[in-house]
């Protein structure tokens, strides 16, 4: 198991219960005594936990959102194999506003070498797409949250108010049926409704892991997007209902 791998299991065994002892996180990663204590290491310099004698208890809150040097490695095969079917739903010479998260991230590196107009709603993503030969790249105003590098704020909803495009791509911190879309960060909603308003169609781009989950601030109902992309993880009998909703729901290999 990889580090980031072992790194998820930790934090989704501290969202469930109060307190991790090492043996335990041994026995469910297979990872030595040693490997184990450095990842709670880690995970304490990153501010996601606190050491304790023997393990370690959660020091984030559930409103709180993980930090971005954590999730950007967090299901990682599952992220790439959404993306990679999300840039064939994209066709040269569309209009782009492409989504902060992580997932998005990993479809503006497919987005290297084809020809279109993209505005990254991240700072993170603008960076990865700065030297793309054949993209035409549209910064919005805003403020550069810190750690996560998304623009939010006034400047940013009203750069995309100027503007149409052909496509939204989000990537949603939580989803379920229930509570929609939703962000962490309540000017990370306020962009991503933003974003939705100003395009033709929507693409949300969700890991199995996202499902079944609500964060603070309410995005938008489960079935507005157009399309959803996802892993095999994903609960099937929901993505069955999203489909009687009339959402087109694809699932990645």
């Amino acid at each position: 198991m990889r580090s980031a791998e072992r790194h998820q299991v930790i934090v989704e065994r501290l969202r469930t219960v109060d307190r991790v002892s090492v043996q335990e996180l041994v026995e469910a990663t297979a990872a030595s005594d040693m490997t184990v204590r450095r990842d709670l290491d880690f995970l304490a310099a990153q501010g996601v936990l606190k050491r304790v004698h023997g393990g370690a208890v959660s020091s984030m809150p559930s409103g709180v959102e993980p930090p971005y040097s954590l999730r950007v490695q967090a299901a990682l095969a599952a992220k790439q194999a959404i993306a990679k079917l999300a840039v064939e739903h994209i066709h040269d010479g569309e209009t782009i506003v492409l989504d902060s998260g992580t997932t998005a991230l990993e479809t503006a590196r497919l987005l290297h070498d084809r020809a279109l107009t993209v505005m990254p709603l991240s700072l993170h993503v603008a960076q990865e797409l700065a030297d793309a030969p054949r993209i035409r790249l549209l910064m919005p105003g805003g403020e550069a949250r810190k750690g996560e590098l998304s623009l939010v704020g006034p400047l940013t909803v009203a750069s995309l108010r100027a503007l149409r495009f052909d496509v939204a791509v989000l990537s949603p911190c939580a989803f379920s049926l229930d509570a929609g879309l939703t962000a962490f960060d309540l000017g990370d909603a306020e962009v991503k409704q933003e974003a939705l308003a100003v395009a033709a169609r929507s693409m949300v781009l969700a890991d199995g892991a996202k499902w079944d989950r609500s964060a603070l601030a309410y995005v938008c109902p489960a079935d507005r997007p157009d399309l959803i992309i996802t892993d095999d993880s994903a609960p099937e009998d929901q993505r069955t209902l999203l489909t009687q909703r009339g959402v087109l729901v694809k699932v990645a290999s």
